[in-house]
């Protein structure tokens, strides 16, 4: 992947739009609805991706078909300044943890969790926890999506094989 500025133009943007509106487009259709022909979009998208414009394709998957059918986000508030990399390390051990981002504000850490139900949901929080580095978190349970084509109401991510419990869906705010 190239690090420099990479030349992008309006009809890489539109290329891009219909990739992202359908990733499985071909190349031929996309250069129909842009002006180009199959060669040159493929030209085009393969020099996205070289320059890391386009980062790779993937499948919007219901979450509750792969099991997922609790959601929540949770506050982390640390003791002292916690790097990110190490709340970086911290997260990568916990499947469940679908995203999670370092915010301002009161917070250290902002996650989004996905589990089977609130039982669920519990453990991995308790194991969240255990860090020594962490002094409380503060949970806030999905209700519902008001966007529900929205990336946060997919998933990208592999569930867990224990993943598939039936659902309890509650508030808890810690």
């Amino acid at each position: 992947m190239n690090s420099g500025a990479a030349s992008f133009d309006e009809l890489d943007r539109k290329i891009i739009t219909a990739l992202m509106a359908n990733a499985r487009t071909s190349f031929a259709e996309i250069g129909s609805s842009v002006g180009l022909s199959a060669t040159a979009v493929k030209r085009r998208v393969d020099r996205l991706r070289e320059t890391g414009v386009i980062t790779g394709f993937t499948a919007t998957v219901k979450p509750s078909a792969l099991g997922w059918r609790t959601e929540a986000y949770v506050e982390v508030y640390c003791e002292g300044a916690a790097p990110p990399r190490r709340l970086a390390e911290v997260v990568r051990n916990h499947p469940e943890i679908t995203a999670a981002m370092t915010v301002t504000g009161g917070a250290d850490a902002l996650l989004h969790v996905r589990a089977r139900d609130v039982e669920h949901f519990e453990e991995v929080l308790e194991r969240i926890r255990v860090e020594p580095f962490i002094r409380k978190t503060i949970s806030v349970m999905v209700l519902s999506h008001l966007i529900p084509d929205s990336p946060e109401a997919g998933a990208t991510q592999a569930v867990p094989p224990e993943a598939g419990a039936p659902a309890n869906h509650a508030a808890d705010v810690r």
